[in-house]
């Protein structure tokens, strides 16, 4: 069971988070990740399709209960993704559209039936940003950098759909490593709107 914690924002007001850790899985054949608590259990689980020529991602619970789906668009200059919903009565509703800006810094559009999100670099190299809507931070991001596969230690507002807000993460990642797959040490959570 996920602890909640109480934290203060930077407008002072005082509200709940969880704590997350993702884990890219080293030995895979293609994009699965780990998704952890602040407890070190095991929380979700994202897995790709194979043999997909575009990114086709679940993010399941533990007892293997698609949540979200992902799905690359592939006819775009630009990386979008999809986000939907899994369970079978929401087929074809979509939760979110994210687009790469064109920009010389990494930039997303993220609209989503939740709002509109927009990412902010809380240092100079993007390690760490803040996913803010309607100008509250919603989530924390960070990439540590003692493993070999990207992880990310992540703090959600409680009031968030959380399985949302981490295939948001993912739907980064996977823009990101699509436009630095060739880069090897410099592949960088996007840092700004």
């Amino acid at each position: 069971m996920s602890h909640a914690y109480l934290a203060v924002d930077p407008l002072g007001e005082a509200t709940s988070i969880r704590r997350y850790t993702i884990r890219e899985k080293i030995l895979s054949l293609h994009d699965n990740y780990k998704i952890k608590d602040e407890s070190d259990q095991d929380a979700f689980i994202v897995r790709s399709k194979l043999w997909t020529i575009a990114d086709k991602i679940l993010l399941e619970d533990m007892n293997g209960n698609a949540l979200v789906k992902i799905e690359e668009e592939l006819l775009h200059l630009h990386p979008t993704y999809k986000i939907l919903p899994a369970r079978d009565g929401d087929a074809g509703r979509q939760l979110a559209l994210v687009k790469k800006k064109f920009s010389f810094r990494e930039k997303f559009s993220v609209n989503s039936v939740y709002g509109e999100y927009h990412l902010e670099a809380l240092d100079f190299l993007g390690r760490s940003i803040t996913l803010k809507k309607e100008g509250r931070t919603v989530a924390i991001i960070k990439r540590t950098l003692a493993t070999l596969a990207d992880t990310y230690e992540v703090e959600i507002d409680s009031d968030e759909d959380h399985p949302f807000i981490l295939a948001l993460i993912i739907v980064l990642n996977q823009a990101q490593h699509q436009d630095y797959s060739a880069a090897s040490a410099s592949n960088y959570l996007p840092g700004s709107t």
